[in-house]
Order: C-alpha cells, then structure tokens, then sequence
C-alpha cells in the first residue's frame, strides 16, 4: 500500500490556469503566451485572473505594455517550471519524445573525445529516437547564446548570464610513458621524469606544474617546456615520449586503460576549474530532451 501524500487534501490549480501563468511570466505578456497556447489574450489573462482568486495572491502586476511579477509570483515561478520540466523529463523517458527530437550539445573537445565519446553508446542506445548534434570548441563563449540545449564547460563556474550546476570535479595527476618511470618514490621517479626532452602543459595551466612539484619538494627545471591548447594533444605528445603531463585523472583514463601511459606518480594535486553544465539565467524553458540527457550524464559522472 502507498504511503498518502501530506498534500493529498490540497486542492490544486488546474494545469491549464499553471500553463497560462508560466507562459506568461516567460514572455511577460499574455499576448505572447496566447500565441504560443493557442489561445486568445483575453482566454491566457482569464486563466491566470482565475489562478489568483484560486491561490488568493496577485502573481502579476499589469503594467501598460507589460506584466511584471510580484514578489509571489516570482516565488511560485522557479518551482512550477520545475515540475514542468520534470514532468516532460519523465514522460519522454517513459514513453518517448514527442515533436522535434533533436538535441544540441556543446562540449570542451578534449571532453568529448576522451570522456563522453566512450559513453555515449548507452545513452544513443537508451534513447535511439533523439538525434545528437555535436560542437566541440577549445575555449567556450564568454557569454549565453543560447545556441546549444546542453552547454557543457570546465572552468571556475562563473560565466555572464550563466548559471553552472557541477557535472564533476577531479584532480590533476602525472601521466607518462611507461618507459620513462623509473625510481622508487614520487620524488626520484619526478626527477627521473625531468631527465625527459620536456614538460607538457595545458595551455591555461602554465604555473600547475609548478604548484605540484612544489607540493612533492623537487625543483621546477629551467627549461619552460611544451605548451599546448588541448588536454588531448597533451595525452599524445606524452604517448609519444615526449615528457610527462599533469591531466586531469578522469580525461587520462582511456590512455591508462590502453596502456599508452601509465600513472607516474601517486601524488595528485587538486584543480581549481571542474566541468559544469550550463544554462541561460533567462527564463527559457529545458527541452524534455535536454532535461533527460542532463540526467544521464549527471549519473555517469557519478559512476553510472
């Protein structure tokens, strides 16, 4: 037997009158939410004149050419387009997506390439009826565009117009090739590591090799070494025997798992910049697409 809701007596607004708000206070106006309702102006303005006297709060201040919300009305907006999405998320999942199925994703491409691409499989193959679009970039606008349903970033979580919920946070460790560790500890098997044609750094990340020796007591060489815009072409160039690289442990896994490199060190270094995903602080709703893939990737971050 089911356990009753605490709100099973509540008499809730009906959905039509909760759709009409919402709409409303996206557009900030009933004219506009009228054309994306089908509805007529005064049917929306109706709806939501009725969802007040239900609530007994006025949601919107009628301005001449505008609404703007009221201190309630902003308060009951986030948690009502929440259940929305959340509702669209859940029947999309159970039943499938309805209308346009495609999704766009911008991802770092050095994300792609190493983490997501291994894992995307399960997700096509869970979900075969959304078709991905992809864009990989190096370095992510500074700003919104609003031009991707998923945004995916690493940084420090600050970005203009953005807000950024944390996908997942990993440290930096060595990754060398194999034949290049030698030594018994982090400290000779570092020094041995030095011995090698150069460091390797991220572009970005120029001062992490310093911190982290620093961090084990071995002394920065002179030399300034490598310098590189993508964690990717960093992993190749340390294949190659270049020298080792710091690489953040969750992008160096499939290097280590293929045996092209191999852990040199067992110190790691924790990193100030993680991925997050991103979405506009604007009023734009979550595509049911976009809620499900933002999802799954929340749980394969997690450990699946």
């Amino acid at each position: 037997m089911s356990e009753e809701s605490p709100f099973a007596g509540y008499q809730l607004p009906p959905l039509a009158w909760l759709r009409a708000f919402e709409a409303a206070a996206r557009h900030e106006s009933f004219t506009l939410a009228a054309t994306e309702l089908s509805l007529t102006q005064a049917a929306v303005s109706h709806q939501v004149r009725s969802l007040e006297k239900h609530l007994g709060v006025t949601l919107f201040e009628r301005l001449p050419r505008s609404l703007r919300l009221t201190e309630k009305g902003a308060a009951y907006l986030p948690p009502l387009r929440n259940s929305f999405d959340e509702l669209a998320a859940a029947t999309a999942g159970l039943f499938g997506p309805v209308g346009k199925r495609n999704l766009t994703l911008r991802v770092p491409i050095s994300f792609m390439a190493l983490w997501l691409a291994p894992r995307l499989p399960k997700f096509v193959a869970q979900w075969p009826d959304i078709s991905l679009r992809i864009s990989t970039v190096v370095w992510a606008p500074a700003a919104s565009d609003d031009v991707a349903d998923v945004d995916i970033r690493f940084g420090d979580g600050r970005w203009p117009g953005l807000k950024a919920s944390l996908l997942m946070r990993q440290p930096a460790i060595v990754v060398a090739a194999p034949n290049l560790i030698q030594g018994n500890d982090d400290a000779e098997r570092m020094r041995a590591l030095l011995d090698a044609p150069s460091l390797i750094h991220v572009t970005g990340y120029e001062n992490l090799w310093q911190r982290f020796l620093k961090l084990i007591g071995v002394s920065l060489p002179a030399s300034a070494g490598i310098n590189v815009d993508t964690t990717i072409s960093a992993l190749e160039m340390a294949a190659a025997g270049l020298g080792p690289a710091l690489i953040q442990s969750d992008l160096a896994e499939p290097f280590l798992k293929s045996g092209r490199l191999a852990r040199a060190l067992d110190a790691s270094i924790a990193l100030d910049e993680a991925h997050y995903i991103v979405q506009p602080e604007s009023q734009r709703r979550v595509r049911p697409e976009a809620m499900l893939f933002r999802d799954w990737l929340a749980k394969e971050a997690a450990g699946g």
